[in-house]
């Protein structure tokens, strides 16, 4: 299942070039939009804002990219630096403590990139687009993201992710992440996506066989709590571009990734 809602959440965009909306550590609790009182922001300058903030230009494949010198890679390496000094810090604690710590990791827009999907498609959603792309499993590396799941795991933390994605499309995701270079622990112990068809049964108070009622907040927090609680780990920080990826507890530190493309309730 792709994240929802697109480019109509254009204010909370509207920041996007102030690194302070995506600064690093503990995320906010929620996400501000546009106040209907007002004109709202023009959609044709916000769409040249996200280039700018991106830096992006087609490659020789005519393959929309981001810049390495971009604000966006500036925040994100802001981010990085200060996931790093954490995670360093929590691992060594937890392991004086006895515990096992982890991290979990969002995928689309925390560890691969869909700005081109947005590019092509003018910031619209359609799942046979978006799976077709998706399965082509070479979308690029959000910068730092990759290193940053090998530095957790050489930290001795067990890495997990948790994402939208369906259950359908896991061979690509599997795929495009070894493509990356996140290739670490990417079994079906550590990597969970949404099966609305055999849902867990952590998950049994939003979704059963056939009926998938979990909002997004439930479905990953739902998730962390399921690592805790039933597999034994502590989660010392989660990772994510949404703050739904974030919210809802069993977290430890969060990490806002920018995503001015699209929000997710």
């Amino acid at each position: 299942m792709r994240k929802s809602h697109r480019i109509a959440a254009a204010g909370a965009a509207c920041a996007l070039a102030g690194a302070a909306l995506y600064g690093a550590g503990v995320a906010a609790a929620g996400q501000s939009t546009a106040n209907s009182t007002h004109e709202p922001y023009n959609i044709g300058q916000l769409m040249k804002d996200i280039d700018t903030y991106y830096g992006t230009a087609a490659d020789s494949n005519g393959v929309y990219q981001a810049s390495p010198d971009s604000p966006y890679a500036k925040d994100l390496a802001q981010i990085d630096a200060d996931a790093r000094r954490y995670i360093d810090k929590a691992a060594r604690k937890a392991h004086r403590h006895g515990e096992k710590p982890a991290v979990v990791f969002d995928i689309d827009d925390t560890l691969l990139l869909s700005l081109d999907y947005e590019k092509r498609y003018n910031y619209t959603y359609n799942s046979t687009t978006w799976n077709d792309y998706v399965n082509r499993a070479d979308r690029p590396a959000v910068f730092g993201s990759p290193e940053l799941v090998r530095y957790a795991a050489s930290r001795g933390v067990e890495v997990f992710y948790n994402s939208g994605l369906s259950e359908a499309l896991r061979a690509a995701a599997v795929a495009n992440l070894k493509k990356v270079g996140a290739d670490v622990n990417l079994d079906t112990d550590h990597m969970f996506l949404k099966d609305a068809s055999n849902p867990p049964a952590y998950l049994s108070g939003c979704a059963t066989p056939g009926t998938w009622k979990c909002t997004t907040v439930q479905y990953k927090s739902g998730t962390r709590k399921h690592i805790e609680d039933d597999l034994g780990y502590r989660v010392i920080a989660d990772f994510g571009d949404q703050y739904s990826d974030l919210d809802g507890g069993y977290a430890g530190r969060t990490y806002k990734l920018p995503n001015p493309t699209y929000f997710v309730s």
